[in-house]
């Protein structure tokens, strides 16, 4: 019986929290974009230039940071996701350890930019110009690599260790199945 009355207690208590919450929300409900903490809308009060800024550690959920100035910005350690650079200048940018996931760079200036260890998976560099970039110890995906390998030279071409790229590749013995012996 006791067991009971506490079980009613707390779940009396849980209700009568939920109350206001329930009834804030039917009064003025909020819209989906609020839950983001950053918001896209917040990007218009962005400069257009950050040239040279000190963006360490900043979040870009769902920005549109197309056409941009942010050559020679401190970007190391951010988190962009489901984002656009589209055309955008990153000239000299560190984005050093950026997390950077489905996110556009197509046509963006990425010219000495160090994307050295940089988590860049699902992301897209079509007609991104790539001239002495870092991508040294970056994590793309392999279509993404084999593309920027063709059009990547020097420094740019070693960080991706496109000489590499086709190293891995075992093709299959005509005749015999190494791994699968007895199938042809």
């Amino acid at each position: 019986m006791t067991s009971l009355f506490s079980f009613l207690k707390r779940s009396l208590s849980r209700l009568l929290v939920l109350i206001p919450v329930i009834f804030g929300l039917t009064i003025s409900p909020i819209s989906v974009g609020a839950l983001y903490p950053s918001d896209p809308s917040s990007v218009d009060s962005l400069d257009t230039s950050l040239h040279g800024q000190n963006l360490q550690n900043t979040e870009y959920v769902k920005y549109d940071l197309s056409g941009r100035d942010l050559g020679d910005a401190n970007l190391s350690g951010s988190y962009f996701s489901v984002s656009s650079l589209k055309n955008a200048d990153l000239r000299g940018a560190n984005l050093q350890n950026v997390i950077a996931y489905a996110t556009r760079f197509d046509n963006a200036d990425l010219s000495g930019a160090n994307l050295s260890g940089a988590e860049l998976l699902k992301s897209v560099f079509n007609g991104a110009v790539i001239e002495g970039t870092d991508f040294t110890n970056a994590v793309l995906d392999l279509p993404q690599v084999k593309s920027l390998c063709e059009r990547a030279t020097g420094k740019t071409a070693e960080s991706l260790q496109c000489s590499q790229l086709n190293q891995s590749y075992v093709p299959a013995s005509k005749g015999e199945n190494k791994f699968n012996p007895g199938i042809g």
